[in-house]
């Protein structure tokens, strides 16, 4: 655990945000309540928030606003891929700040979470006063690709494990093979899914020890697949056409030079199609914010951000 971040704290408030769809979704909050909002978007498609996410901002500064997202974590039903879209997720959100009485906040997302704050302050950039986001990625074929096949050149021993159980080694084959299996709740290809992406992630540190794959893995997976199937119900280019939406609102872009996950190309051609963005390239970082380079990156984003707003 990195020493960048600050110490641990608990949360003040809790709660559901209730749908008419049947999902609840699970959100706390906690440092400041008279604080400047910021809003933690977790990454995955499919993972959760935890409570080391808090501690990467400053608990006297800010109002800290945790969620897991629809069918992620403790929110209910758990893997639900019915109804659960990403324009469904912006939905939640914009119904979240409401019900907490938020005018704007501060968007804080890594990976798929800065996929969701750009498809979130692209609908909505009143409601937002500033992002910082990590490990880029703007859900396109090409970055896909990549993580399915592309990989398979640094990782040949993981990857060669990955794509045992497909017919078809192609980027669309295992995409498809995977989302079948996972569909009928085949608990082993979920664990081989999670076994490629930790060992994609782990590339130069030391490789995490897994834990067998259960119906927890299984639930993360699958909302991973449905969202990676559907290219994330986005439209091809539309986060990067609509970066022109946001010309105004203060960006930091924090990118790990050694990130495989989402390499530092997605950020920069960000940073080149978003006027006022500034790009922060972490040399020792890679896709993981609890790294400490990126952890020291990330705090130091949001202290910045400080520079920004009004004192409280």
């Amino acid at each position: 655990m990195s020493d960048a971040l600050f110490p641990p704290l608990d949360p003040y408030a809790s709660g559901w945000l209730e749908s008419t769809d049947g999902h609840r979704i699970w959100h706390e909050q906690s440092g400041n309540p008279q604080g400047v909002p910021v809003v933690f978007l977790h990454g995955g498609p499919g993972s959760s928030t935890n409570p080391d996410h808090r501690r990467f901002f400053d608990p006297a500064f800010y109002r800290i606003v945790l969620l897991d997202q629809r069918g992620c974590g403790r929110s209910t039903p758990r893997g639900e891929v019915r109804a659960n879209t990403t324009s469904e997720l912006v939905s939640d959100l914009e119904r979240l700040r409401h019900e907490l009485g938020i005018d704007r906040w501060f968007l804080f997302g890594g990976s798929w979470g800065s996929t969701l704050a750009l498809a979130y302050a692209q609908a909505h950039p009143g409601a937002v006063s500033g992002l910082v986001l990590r490990g880029l990625f703007l859900a396109s074929a090409d970055e896909l690709t990549w993580f399915l096949t592309g990989l398979s050149r640094f990782l040949p021993e993981a990857w060669s494990a990955f794509a045992s159980g497909s017919e078809d080694e192609s980027s669309a084959g295992l995409l498809r093979h995977y989302h079948e299996r996972v569909a009928l709740d085949d608990v082993v290809a979920a664990g081989r899914w999670n076994a490629w992406e930790s060992a994609v992630m782990a590339v130069g540190e030391a490789p995490p020890a897994l834990p067998a794959a259960d119906l927890a893995t299984l639930a993360r997976v699958r909302i991973q697949l449905h969202y990676l199937v559907s290219g994330c119900f986005l439209a091809p280019g539309q986060l990067l056409h609509g970066l022109e939406r946001l010309s105004g609102l203060p960006a930091l872009l924090v990118q790990g030079r050694r990130d495989l996950v989402c390499p530092p190309s997605t950020a920069y051609t960000i940073a080149r199609h978003w006027p006022g963005a500034q790009l922060r390239v972490v040399e020792e970082g890679g896709h993981s914010s609890m790294h400490p380079a990126m952890a020291r990156a990330l705090v130091q984003a949001m202290q910045d951000m400080k520079r920004l707003i009004a004192p409280i």
